[in-house]
C-alpha cells in the first residue's frame, strides 16, 4: 500500500507511507513538516512504521522526522552524503525559516543498499544515488510494486533545482539518467511535489530528450 499525505509548513511537500499490506508495517518516506498529521493518519490506519527513509536533506523533507523518530522509536535512514544536510542547517537551508534544523542518530546508507521490513523482509526499496539537486539525493526503488519515490530529482514534465547547496544540473541530468530513466518505463514516479508521473512520459518531455 502506498498512501501519500501532503503537508505543509513553508511549501506542500508530499510525504509517502508504503505499508506491507499482510502486517501493516512499514515505511515513512520524507515528512517534512506536520508530524501531528502523520501520526494520526498512522494511528487511524494502525500502520507500524519501521524506518523513515530521505530521499534528501532539505528541510521541506526533514522537517518532522525527529519528532517521528521520539514518538515511534523508527531508525532514520539517508544517503550516506546527507550528514552535511542532516548536521547544517545553512546546507539543509533551515536556517533560512529560522528553525535551525539538526538531525541525530541518523543511518547513513551507501548507494544500492536495500532496506527491508523486520515483519516481511520481502518487502523492501533499494537506494539508488541520484545526486544533482543535492549532493544526497536518492530514490527508493520497489520493483515489486513498479514504483520510485524520487524526492526532488524529477517532477511531472520537468526536474529539480540545481542552485542549491550541493547542487549541480549535469551531474543531476547524468544521474537521473542514469538511475532513473534506466527503470522499466511503466514504472510510476512519485516525486517530492506536485503530482506523480512514470519513466514512460518523461522520457519524452523537451526536458529530458533535449538535454541528455
Amino acid at each position: 500500500m502506498i498512501l501519500q499525505a501532503v503537508v505543509t509548513k513553508y511549501l506542500p511537500t508530499n510525504a509517502y507511507f508504503y505499508i506491507d499490506d499482510t502486517t501493516k508495517h512499514g515505511f515513512l518516506i520524507d515528512p517534512g513538516a506536520q508530524a501531528d498529521k502523520l501520526e494520526q493518519i498512522a494511528a487511524e490506519k494502525g500502520f507500524v512504521i519501521e524506518k523513515i527513509l530521505l530521499t534528501h536533506g532539505h528541510f521541506d523533507h526533514i522537517g518532522a522526522v525527529s519528532e517521528l523518530q521520539k514518538a515511534w522509536g523508527a531508525e532514520v535512514c539517508m544517503h550516506e552524503n546527507g550528514r552535511a544536510y542532516a548536521e547544517n542547517p545553512a546546507w539543509n537551508l533551515s536556517i533560512q525559516t529560522g528553525q535551525g534544523i539538526v538531525l541525530e542518530n541518523v543511518t547513513y546508507l551507501p548507494d544500492e543498499s536495500v532496506i527491508t521490513l523486520k515483519d516481511n523482509p520481502e518487502h523492501k526499496l533499494q537506494l539508488l544515488a541520484v545526486p544533482g539537486h543535492t549532493s544526497d539525493g536518492c530514490t527508493y526503488y520497489s520493483a515489486k510494486d513498479g514504483v520510485a519515490f524520487v524526492g526532488d530529482s524529477v517532477f511531472y514534465e520537468s526536474y529539480g533545482r540545481t542552485d542549491m547547496p550541493g547542487g549541480d544540473e549535469e551531474t543531476l541530468l547524468s544521474s537521473v539518467a542514469q538511475r532513473i530513466m534506466t527503470l522499466p518505463k511503466e514504472t510510476i514516479l512519485l516525486p517530492g511535489h506536485d503530482d506523480r508521473t512514470s519513466v514512460e512520459h518523461e522520457c519524452k518531455m523537451p526536458w529530458y530528450e533535449g538535454r541528455i
